[in-house]
Parts: C-alpha cells; structure tokens; sequence
C-alpha cells in the first residue's frame, strides 16, 4: 500500500498541475481573465478558509507574517496567472504554457543562487541553456507574428511563479497550508476583483462548459495540486518534486491534443524533449 501511495501521489500531481491550462484554455472563451481569476481565488480562499476554521489551523503571528503571505500570494498567484491567462487568450497553447512553467525548477535554481546564495551546480546551468534552447526550437516552429506578446506573458508569468516560490521559501517557511494558503487566496481574489470590475465589468457566459472549467480551476487545481505538492515536499520529496516538472509539459501537450485538437510539429516536439531532458537532469540525484 504504501508503493502505490508513493506512486500515486505523484501521478496524481502531474495530472492536476497540467490540467489547468487546458481548463483554463477553455473557460477563457467565456470569461476575461481577470474575471476568471477573481472567481477562481475566490471560490478556492473560501473553501481553504473554510477548513482552516473547521479544523483548528494556526494563524500567522503578527502584521509581518501577514504581509509576507500576501506578497508571496499576490506573486504566485496574481502576476503568474494573470499573466499565463492572458498568453491563453492571446493564442498560447496549452502545452507551450506548461512548457514554459515546466521551467520553474530551473529558473528558481539561478533565482535562488542570485537572491538566497544558494550554489548553482555547473550542471544546473548548462541544464538552463538546454532548456531555453528548447523553448526556442518551440518558439521557432512558428512565425511569431503578433503572437509574440503571448510568449512575453508567459516568461512573465514564470518569473511571477518563481519570484513567489523564492519570497515564500525566504518569508513564509512555516506557514500552515489551511490558513496561509486561505489568506493569499482571498488576498490574491480582492485584488484581481478589483481590477475585473473597470477592465471586464465581471462578464460572465454562464455556459455549462465554463462553470466546469471555473469549478475545476478553483477547486481541483488550485487547492488539490498545490496541496499534493506541499504533502510531497512535507514527506522530503522536494527533489522528487522538481523532477516531476520535466513531465508536465509533455502530459499538458497530450491533454491539449485530446481535449482541444492542439497539435505540435517535429521541431516543436524536439523542442519539448530537449526542455524535459534539461529538467531531469538538473534536478536528478547527484
């Protein structure tokens, strides 16, 4: 039993991390990306909220834990998904969102080095050039056009993510995951609520295939896959975790291509097996 828990567990996280860019791709029709976050965040703060209360959690002690949460929320959550919903919007496709995140452990490892002191392997950088090269061959397979901006977003995006991820390893350590998780959502859901209201004026297609979306998004993806990450790194995975990474690309493309018709060319895919093998490598035992 516990194999298969071991298994599973990373299976599952896989599975729900790369599922929300193709929910996203297809609750954006519907909705404004501002919008669609504001609802997302919010349905997913009243939820976390919610059984941090029910269950007793510890609260964060003092004004300044408070602010850290926030920032670290606002990063990881506003500035990355804005971001990321906008290049949807503008035409990225889900598998070459997932790439570009599918990045992360890589551009944390340099963010790191250059914000914490922490080492950064010779292995780790020539890691990061091989998967820069393998954005590029993705890049490459396709006229850029007016389409540019959505590979912009998404960088944009990713340094949101890996800024967060950074600003909350540094400030936010021992936050419980009920209550600290709750106050960046609700934190992360004001925000973007404010900005919807003049810029989308909350628009909503109330189609069966939205609400779906809008429900998976907030409930699956947010809480389910962030949870499943914090219990990895809890049981001292943090490294099996970084190498998961190099697979959510891939399985993210294969779900655009099932759900959405999304299809890639050899030199794209080239492209993705290039950025997944730097991925792996860097991240593997030494």
């Amino acid at each position: 039993m516990a194999t298969i828990a071991a298994l599973s567990l990373p299976l599952l996280f896989i599975l729900l991390w790369s599922s929300g860019y193709v929910a996203g791709k297809l609750a954006l029709p519907h909705v404004g990306p501002l919008t669609l976050l504001a609802m997302r965040f919010g349905v997913a703060g009243l939820v976390l909220l919610g059984v941090a209360v029910a269950t007793g959690a510890p609260w964060p002690r003092g004004r300044r834990a408070w602010v850290h949460l926030a920032v670290a929320g606002l990063l990881m959550q506003v500035l990355h998904f804005s971001c990321l919903y906008f290049a949807l919007r503008e035409g990225l496709s889900a598998g070459v969102a997932g790439l570009v995140v599918g990045l992360m452990p890589l551009a944390t490892a340099v963010g790191a080095h250059a914000w914490l002191g922490e080492r950064l392997s010779p292995r780790q950088g020539w890691a990061l050039l091989a998967g820069l090269a393998g954005v590029g061959l993705v890049v490459a397979d396709k006229p850029l056009g007016g389409a540019w901006i959505s590979y912009v977003l998404a960088g944009v995006g990713l340094m949101g993510l890996v800024a967060g991820t950074l600003y909350q390893k540094r400030f936010c350590a021992h936050m419980d995951l009920r209550s600290g998780a709750g106050v960046q959502m609700a934190v992360s859901a004001v925000v973007v609520a404010v900005a919807a209201v003049p810029a989308e004026h909350f628009t909503v297609s109330w189609t069966t295939e939205f609400v779906g979306a809008w429900l998976w998004l907030g409930l699956v993806n947010s809480i389910g896959a962030f949870s499943l990450m914090f219990v990895m790194i809890r049981r001292g995975q943090a490294g099996q975790v970084a190498r998961l990474f190099f697979l959510i690309p891939g399985v993210s493309a294969l779900m655009g291509f099932v759900v959405l018709g999304e299809r890639l060319a050899p030199l794209a895919l080239a492209g993705f097996a290039l950025s997944a093998a730097a991925v792996c490598v860097a991240a593997a035992k030494r």
